[in-house]
């Protein structure tokens, strides 16, 4: 059994199903003739956690990864950047590994620094700082990549800027030296396993969403980079084709993605506000825009403050555990609660109420290790993002707070799966969630997820892929 994963991050179905599949024709295909569906994510909707929920099973409460991005514990500013080694649970390649079988990974997130295998190859993913540092295992792979494009090879590109002509250049060059990798590697190396990751997808949705959606907030119908989803999409598309043909008729090959993309509504100043209802409180009110960071905070006397991003990560000023933690621990979820019935309260620019949603992570996970939040939230269903800058002098931006960015993230992914050796009919997968999927990668092997994980087995996937 040999089993391929092309993975499309931030791929939503509404794209994939709906306005573009007469234009992707081997995706098309893959969907006529096998099983597709919506692939629920995890919450938090992110790329870091959500590849390795899928690839262990395990919601990011077991995991302890919460975003890219964690607070260091006993600090109030502090932040470090997950890296593979904050991945304890054992992956898909791992079981397979200690089961005789060989994986290749490439670009897998979070996948720097490259995690040394039992058996396979690895090539670290774009949270990767250059190709001067260490980024294959086996080491000795690196030399071999980079010959492949005369010394080159592109993790990510700088897609938060306004020279979207460069951008798009660097996006599509980057997505073809991916696939030039993948189609080598899957030649090249013996594998049982392939996985492969494309961030590209992510990118292209964050820089060019609101020229292509004609609902976005800021669309101008008939500009310069209307058609760039059609061409991108065209392009992976046909090096999906190419790469099939290498896997052969013998691999069974799914085409998922972690979570999906829609157009932002604008960003919410989570400190302003909390400011305004006196939780974050200011030695000297900041004169203009800063990170908080770089604010006055008077923090003996700030109950809460948050961070920004797709969604909002809401701490509180605890006594015993912040250096001047304000808060008495038996009065903590007394304060969340509170908090949590004026953040289910709150109203858009135009006064009408937003679709707001708060977790505690330690509630909605069973579990919440490592450095959690103490509340998540998401701004109107994920319409709106979460803008930690303060000095605004509002509460709703119409663009993000660090740079251009015209997409958020949605609740769903997608799930395809091809078996050349079987007519599947475009049967539809209903209620696969993006645990599910390290079980059912397994139980084709006829192996399964060591320890208690939170997935189960997608029958119907696995009786697909089988004979």
């Amino acid at each position: 059994m040999k089993v391929a994963i092309i993975g499309l991050d931030s791929v939503p179905p509404e794209l994939l199903f709906g306005a573009l599949l007469d234009k992707l024709p081997n995706i098309k295909k893959m969907v006529s003739h096998g099983i597709y569906g919506k692939l629920r994510t995890c919450d938090p909707p992110i790329t870091v956690p959500a590849w390795m929920v899928l690839f262990t099973g395990k919601n990011p409460g077991e995991l302890g990864i919460y975003g890219f991005r964690h607070r260091k514990a006993g600090s109030y500013t502090d932040g470090y950047i997950v890296n593979s080694t904050h991945v304890k649970e054992p992956t898909v390649w791992d079981v397979l590994g200690e089961n005789g079988k060989r994986s290749v990974v490439i670009g897998m997130p979070p996948g720097y620094p490259p995690v040394k295998m039992k058996d396979g190859a690895m090539v670290s993913c774009f949270l990767t700082p250059s190709q001067e540092r260490p980024f294959t295992y086996p080491p000795e792979l690196r030399d071999e990549i980079l010959r492949l494009h005369n010394g080159r090879y592109d993790f990510d590109v700088v897609f938060r800027t306004e020279d979207r002509e460069t951008l798009k250049k660097n996006l599509f060059e980057m997505t073809e030296e991916r696939f030039d990798v993948a189609e080598h590697l899957a030649r090249t190396q013996r594998w049982d396993l392939f996985a492969l990751h494309e961030i590209g997808f992510d990118r292209l949705h964050h820089a060019f969403w609101k020229f292509y959606d004609p609902t976005h907030p800021k669309y101008v119908r008939g500009n310069e980079y209307e058609g760039v989803f059609d061409q991108y999409y065209s392009m992976a598309d046909e090096r999906i084709g190419r790469l099939l043909e290498v896997f052969g008729e013998d691999c069974v090959s799914f085409v998922l993605s972690d979570h999906g993309s829609k157009g932002m509504h604008g960003a919410f100043c989570v400190n302003e506000w909390l400011a305004n209802e006196g939780y974050l409180v200011y030695a000297r009110p900041p004169s203009g825009v800063v990170d908080l960071e770089k604010a006055e905070v008077d923090w003996s006397k700030t109950k809460a403050w948050g961070w920004g991003g797709y969604y909002a990560r809401i701490f509180f000023n605890v006594r015993g555990r912040e250096p001047k933690g304000l808060i008495d621990p038996s009065e903590l979820e007394a304060e969340k609660s509170r908090l949590r019935e004026k953040i289910e309260a709150l109203t858009d620019d135009r006064g009408v109420r937003m679709r707001n949603t708060v977790l505690d992570p330690a509630v909605h996970y069973g579990r919440a290790r490592g450095d959690s939040p103490d509340l998540m939230v998401y701004f109107d269903d994920l319409n709106w993002r979460s803008a930690g800058t303060v000095g605004h002098g509002s509460l709703y931006l119409s663009e993000n707070d660090t740079g251009p960015d015209d997409s958020v993230h949605s609740m769903d992914g997608v799930l395809v799966m091809s078996n050349p050796k079987k007519d599947l009919k475009g049967r539809r997968v209903e209620g696969a969630r993006i645990q599910d999927m390290a079980p059912t990668l397994l139980s084709l092997y006829g192996l399964e997820m060591p320890g208690d994980i939170d997935g189960r087995v997608l029958t119907e996937v696995v009786e697909g892929g089988l004979g």
